[in-house]
């Protein structure tokens, strides 16, 4: 009897694909949005049962009574939690408290309504690390307060997805509780890489007041898990993207191209994968006969590609602005020569001239709008404003000087080349953003299957296959 799960919250199945490929069968993903409700009905057909998008609010968690449901996941929105972007601007705008009242805040109760009608084995949430400080309260206890009063052993922990795998520093809280009559405490999966993280990425509750992730009390919260003997080296940039071709037309073509990029053209592959992360993107368990992807597609910024070019790996928004002012000024200097006169600064040619060499944000208030990525370590965090703008994913290859693909932005959150975005460019970028990473979901549901199979609530052996064992020697799940 193989585990059975069903997906709330389900983005286009990030979540769900970790799950499928860790044994579990998928019952079902609810998702309101539509394109991402229609990536995930185009990746798992047999699953798919919703015809539609839904509304988890007006969904009757009763009508999954007839299917047995073992597992209950998902992501409710984190975007009233997050602290990137949007945190920013209300400061700027003096708007400090008005993300409190946001309807989202509460969703988590419509996941546990499905949890106490359906009464699954285990349920596993996942969401952004800051909801274990919103608004001086600690929201990651107060759910997995809910989930105890239902009857579950809970625990919470903040992991990082570069721990498994991952070419890529996200740090997610995940909550998993099992039901108490089981008399197990959730165990998280071992730590299968290692990684030296950068300031901003504590993954402790030790260190500096900064760096704190959760506020007291911390009853449920855990930091048990433990590292594999002998881990791996944290999977880099360069490793994971290294494969893919170049993309070098935009350099050829400079006027900015206006529309929405379709996925209509399929890249061939013009040389071999070169490391066990690249093979497994090319043939994860299921989708190995996919064709080539057709979403290595990138905007068109043509004001910035000598910026990207002469910046260096790690540099961000105040290095690339003072690359532009000194290009300004050659330019400046360059014109008035060929003028034969100076350009005052408030004259509509100078500020043109500005305009065509300077981006306009102010380096002091927006220091990471852009990065230029490091070949040689995990990126930083995929977020789903990549969907208005890449530039906080900036290519590592002086080459190249362009941001970062839709497939290097699904490769950099480990979902494989077979698996297919719906909608254009920017939905892409979005729904990768706003995804669980694949790999770290078949970490967390690898570790939570051993316990439901030590339980005698899953009997199914793991299906077998030279695929499956590949990618489970990779991540070195026992």
């Amino acid at each position: 009897m193989r585990g059975r799960v069903l997906d709330l919250f389900a983005g286009c199945g990030g979540f769900s694909l970790g799950f499928d490929a860790a044994g579990f069968e998928i019952v079902d993903g609810i998702e309101l949005a539509a394109v991402p409700h229609a990536t995930y009905a185009a990746n798992f057909h047999a699953a798919c049962v919703s015809s539609k998008p839904r509304d988890i609010r007006q969904v009757d968690a009763r009508e999954y009574e007839g299917s047995r449901v073992d597992v209950i996941i998902g992501g409710p929105p984190c975007q009233p939690f997050a602290r990137i972007g949007r945190a920013k601007l209300r400061e700027i705008a003096g708007e400090r408290l008005a993300h409190l009242s946001d309807p989202r805040v509460s969703y988590y109760t419509h996941f546990f309504r499905f949890v106490e009608s359906l009464r699954p084995a285990a349920f596993v949430m996942e969401n952004v690390r800051d909801i274990a400080r919103f608004g001086g309260r600690n929201i990651a206890e107060e759910i997995a307060a809910t989930g105890a009063a239902l009857g579950y052993e809970v625990r919470y922990a903040i992991l990082n997805a570069a721990w498994f795998g991952v070419p890529q520093m996200r740090e997610r809280l995940l909550l998993i509780g099992l039901d108490g009559h089981l008399q197990q405490a959730p165990q998280f999966p071992s730590l299968t890489h290692a990684v030296d993280l950068p300031v901003g990425y504590a993954t402790s509750r030790h260190g500096r007041d900064d760096s704190i992730p959760v506020l007291e009390p911390h009853d449920y919260y855990t930091e048990d898990f433990e590292r594999v003997l002998n881990p791996a080296s944290a999977i880099t940039t360069g490793q994971a993207l290294g494969d893919l071709p170049a993309i070098t037309e935009h350099l050829r073509h400079m006027k900015s191209r206006a529309g929405a990029r379709r996925f209509l053209t399929e890249i061939a592959y013009n040389r071999p994968a070169r490391n066990g992360y690249q093979r497994l993107m090319r043939s994860w368990p299921g989708l190995e006969q996919a064709p080539p992807p057709a979403d290595h597609v990138i905007r068109y910024t043509p004001r910035d590609y000598t910026i990207f070019r002469n910046m260096k790996p790690g540099d961000q928004y105040p290095e690339a602005h003072q690359i532009a002012e000194r290009r300004f000024v050659r330019r400046l200097a360059a014109e008035e020569r060929r003028r034969g006169k100076s350009l005052r600064s408030h004259g509509e040619q100078y500020q043109e001239l500005r305009r065509a060499c300077v981006p306009p944000y102010d380096p002091s208030k927006f220091p990471n709008k852009w990065r230029k990525m490091e070949a040689y370590a995990p990126a930083r965090t995929v977020t789903a404003h990549l969907g208005k703008d890449t530039y906080s994913h900036i290519h590592y290859d002086s080459d190249q000087a362009r941001t970062i693909s839709v497939r290097e932005a699904a490769r950099l959150q480990s979902f494989p080349d077979g698996f297919r975005f719906c909608g254009a460019m920017n939905d892409g970028f979005k729904q990768i953003g706003n995804s669980v990473p694949p790999l770290m979901a078949y970490a967390i549901a690898s570790a939570l299957r051993t316990q439901l199979k030590a339980a005698g609530v899953i009997t199914e052996k793991r299906r077998r296959s030279g695929r499956t064992d590949s990618l489970r020697l990779f991540v070195r799940v026992a």
